[in-house]
């Protein structure tokens, strides 16, 4: 069934010229970082009436690239061109050659000159900071690559914990899925909330996503590089109720202060102290969850000082305070599925 025309809501001012999208992609890339802001500017096209977007996949050489599930698509060979949004897609670029990288950042270098705006999904970061383009700019990427970005990169102020950042005309999401966020934001941008709200109903995806992608980060399995740091993370989930200073984890590392905090952002893309208060978080979401103690019972339980400091950790690392997830839990138990991560203002269907 055709969508109806969404209304301007007179906020942003539609104009008549359909921007053009490049999108680049190479050998093993992300399908999804590719094909989610695709058909979020294409549902934003369904819902308006008319062209909002074209978008135009480039390749270095053209031809059938083949993604990383093996699934290949059809792309022009890039020439410089005017595009209104050059994005660069993620995918194996943070193990590839060196060679390669150089040949797509020499690509994004160009692209990025003759744009709009430049945006990156996923590891499509690793080919912009290449290009110098994320220099002396905060950026994210996929929080499994943070850590990464930020070594090879340090230039980079690297937020591992959003799901896409607007740093001036440089825009970057988070792994995967967070492409969609990305685009329905530029979407927003451009013509406003009813088109971009319209375009995520159509694709049954929240128009401002709750949280940030610390909630997928699975940040007490995570494995650092050294022995160290995996120590101080063990030391860590062994010792949440008691005080953990950088100073007395610094002991556990047998690094001094300085050297540790340094170590540990290099290998982890968190401060230690973030690193505490989100492996605490994520315990007592658990218990929250999945349990029915008192609240105060579980912020004592899991380190944090008092209940109000458990509730400001899980707003700012979950989106929502441990009441409202535990109402969500509960919801679901009872088969109200469609209320879960759904406030009045970041809901799928009712955004305000």
């Amino acid at each position: 069934m055709p969508l109806r025309p969404v209304a301007n809501s007179g906020a942003v001012r539609l104009s008549r010229m359909t921007r053009q999208i490049g999108i680049l992609v190479y050998p093993q890339f992300q399908l999804l970082d590719m094909s989610g802001p695709a058909d979020a500017f294409h549902m934003a096209n369904q819902a308006s009436g008319r062209e909002l977007y074209k978008v135009t996949l480039v390749s270095e050489k053209g031809g059938t690239v083949p993604s990383a599930v093996g699934v290949g698509v059809a792309t022009d060979a890039y020439i410089p061109h005017r595009y209104d949004t050059f994005l660069v897609v993620g995918g194996s670029v943070p193990s590839t050659s060196f060679a390669q990288l150089d040949d797509l950042a020499e690509i994004a270098k160009i692209g990025a000159k003759r744009a709009r705006r430049t945006a990156s999904v996923c590891t499509g970061a690793f080919v912009l900071a290449a290009a110098g383009l994320l220099d002396g700019r905060s950026a994210t990427t996929h929080w499994k690559h943070a850590a990464q970005l930020q070594r090879s990169y340090p230039k980079i102020k690297v937020d591992s914990d959003r799901i896409f950042i607007k740093d001036g005309d440089t825009w970057t999401s988070a792994g995967v899925s967070a492409g969609l966020d990305l685009a329905l934001a530029m979407i927003e941008e451009d013509f406003g909330p009813d088109i971009a709200r319209a375009a995520a109903q159509m694709l049954v995806v929240y128009h401002r996503r709750p949280g940030g992608q610390s909630q997928f980060s699975a940040l007490l399995e995570m494995e650092p590089g050294s022995d160290r740091i995996r120590n101080v993370l063990t030391y860590i989930r062994e010792h949440l109720t008691e005080p953990l200073s950088i100073d007395r984890l610094a002991d556990v590392a047998c690094l001094s202060p300085r050297q540790f905090g340094r170590a540990f952002l290099a290998e982890t893309g968190e401060t230690p102290a973030k690193a505490v208060e989100r492996v605490r978080a994520e315990v007592a979401r658990d218990r929250v969850e999945n349990g029915s103690e008192p609240l105060e019972v579980i912020a004592r339980n899991v380190g944090f000082i008092d209940p109000e400091r458990m509730r400001r950790a899980f707003v700012r690392i979950f989106g929502h305070p441990p009441q409202s997830m535990r109402r969500m839990t509960a919801h679901d138990i009872t088969g109200n599925i469609t209320q879960k991560w759904r406030t009045p203002s970041q809901s799928i269907m009712t955004d305000a």
